[in-house]
């Protein structure tokens, strides 16, 4: 398939264009983009063609991939202060809709080709738009900001794939070419807000351990914004093992999920057998197609997900779901409307070998996972004698020992800062997060309340504190009031109140934790149980 735009200016002077009566004006230099000079428009004429084709095609065709389309997305500014005036809360809209659907997070984007038209009204409101999506929680230097349109001036209809243009020659190039004409940036941008910094010289760009990617923003005058990620195109040996396309870690995944929708039970079924009919004279690799349903079809209310490790399976799921029956590798259900909230757990959840198949199958959880690893393992003594490292207990050591405070609640934040790491690089954003002991700790710093290093140090200090407590300690979970409880324990004794056997009050009065042996709590009909408490 083709894509582009073209635009060819008609000369001034021909059209009486800078009649003063239309306070129009001659401009003697492109625009400067976010630059504190920047004060309109000047027009350009260009045209531009992009030939778009399947990875996994062009490569059977043998075709040369110069980058990939990684994902995108276009919305609609709707109601704003008038024509020329963007809208700022819809251009972040529409990138992280962007984000979302290239399975990626704002911060492995290096790069991105703005629109900038270089007026005083639009520029400054685009740049806020990119440091409150772009410019936080990022780890690994600022984006970096460009525009074309200093070196063309605007093209219009062909300013969107000039700017494509302009980032897939980068890429190549390995190097970011400097935007033109910026003086200084603009007053009127709060760059202290986020990590984004104009491209003022050129920069080199180099292959790294993980694909260079660039968001390239175009924002037509009606209103429409649209955005696209870009990512660098996969070297021939990095396919030629799985034959996969460029889905995140999809030549390591034990089961693939496929993702259909209709509008309704029949439609849903409906789907099931295009696609069951489809793969019997096209069989196609499951994690292709899994990541093509996941991405680029239409989310409708009636949905299904079909599970399986291999095409087989995954095509008798879907065939089972296209006559209508019961399949153990098929769920179905209908979407309500509801939000995301993420949950950490405490210490007791913690098992040998977690986290290691993840660690093994999925880059970003691996990076994560070492980095908080090796902050932890500094500040629990990694110089002293005898000291094991985090990773290794988590993954190879005794039950015992990873049962000990010290290192169960190390693990345990550790294991769950590199899943908030995995999940954000699939583009998943919680709207709440809720944590319990040590996961307390988790769901702040996923919620940015502490920075990775802070956090790190808390985690340590509470684990070294709470393996200092003395042994012995026991307690117990009951499903009663406060009030029948403390029925129950009416004349127990005062040595309650003591450090050996303190009585804690539980959520809203619901339950209650008390020390075992005192009173007859353990009566099965109130269905309680005793509570184990690591003892070292």
């Amino acid at each position: 398939a083709g894509d582009g735009g073209e635009r060819v200016v008609e000369p001034y002077g021909t059209a009486d264009l800078f009649d003063p009566v239309r306070r129009s004006r001659p401009v003697p230099v492109p625009e400067d983009l976010a630059g504190e000079g920047a004060d309109g428009t000047v027009w350009g004429e260009g045209a531009g063609i992009l030939v778009l084709e399947r990875l996994s095609d062009a490569r059977r065709n043998g075709h040369s991939v110069l980058a990939v389309v990684r994902g995108s997305a276009v919305n609609q500014d709707g109601a704003s202060n008038g024509l020329t005036a963007p809208n700022g809360p819809s251009q972040q809209r529409v990138i992280r809709q962007a984000l979302r659907n290239a399975g990626v997070s704002a911060a492995d984007v290096d790069v991105v080709e703005a629109h900038g038209t270089g007026t005083a009204l639009g520029d400054p409101i685009e740049a806020q738009a990119l440091l409150a999506t772009y410019g936080r929680e990022r780890t690994d230097g600022p984006l970096w900001l460009g525009s074309v349109k200093s070196n063309l001036g605007h093209t219009q209809a062909a300013a969107g794939v000039a700017g494509v243009m302009k980032m897939v020659l980068a890429m190549q190039r390995e190097s970011l070419p400097a935007t033109l004409h910026v003086d200084r940036p603009s007053s009127h941008v709060d760059w202290e807000a986020g990590q984004v910094r104009l491209l003022t010289e050129s920069r080199v760009w180099p292959r790294g351990e993980r694909p260079r990617r660039a968001g390239v923003s175009a924002f037509g005058i009606s209103g429409t914004n649209a955005h696209v990620i870009l990512e660098e195109a996969p070297t021939e040996t990095a396919d030629k093992p799985s034959g996969e396309t460029h889905s995140p870690s999809s030549s390591q995944l034990p089961v693939v999920p496929w993702l259909l929708s209709g509008r309704d039970a029949d439609g849903l079924r409906g789907q099931a057998g295009r696609l069951a009919a489809h793969l019997l004279a096209n069989p196609a690799s499951p994690a292709d197609l899994g990541h093509s349903l996941a991405t680029t079809r239409a989310v409708l209310p009636h949905r299904a997900v079909v599970l399986g490790p291999g095409l087989d399976e995954l095509s008798r799921g879907v065939r089972a779901l296209a006559d209508g029956e019961q399949h153990p590798a098929v769920v179905t259900g209908q979407a309500l409307k509801g939000r995301t909230a993420w949950a950490f757990t405490g210490q007791g959840s913690q098992r040998p070998g977690m986290g290691r198949e993840l660690h093994d199958r999925f880059p970003e959880f691996r990076r994560a996972l070492d980095e908080v690893c090796d902050l932890l393992d500094a500040e629990l003594g990694a110089d002293e004698p005898g000291h094991l490292p985090l990773r290794e207990i988590m993954f190879t050591g005794v039950p015992e020992t990873l049962a000990r405070t010290g290192h169960a609640q190390p693990a345990l934040f550790a294991l769950q800062v590199a899943l908030i790491a995995l999940l954000r690089s699939w583009g998943m954003r919680p709207d709440c997060v809720l944590g319990h002991s040590v996961g307390e700790f988790a769901a702040a710093y996923a919620a940015g309340v502490f920075e990775l290093p802070d956090a790190v140090r808390l985690v340590a200090a509470r684990a070294r504190l709470m393996q200092a407590l003395p042994e012995g300690g026991a307690m117990a979970a009951i499903e009663a009031s406060q009030e029948e409880v403390a029925r129950l324990l009416d004349g127990v004794g005062a040595d309650l109140q003591e450090p050996d056997g303190s009585l804690g009050a539980g959520d809203g009065g619901e339950r209650v934790v008390e020390p075992y042996g005192t009173a007859d709590l353990f009566d099965p009909v109130r269905r309680s149980r005793p509570v184990p408490v690591p003892e070292d």
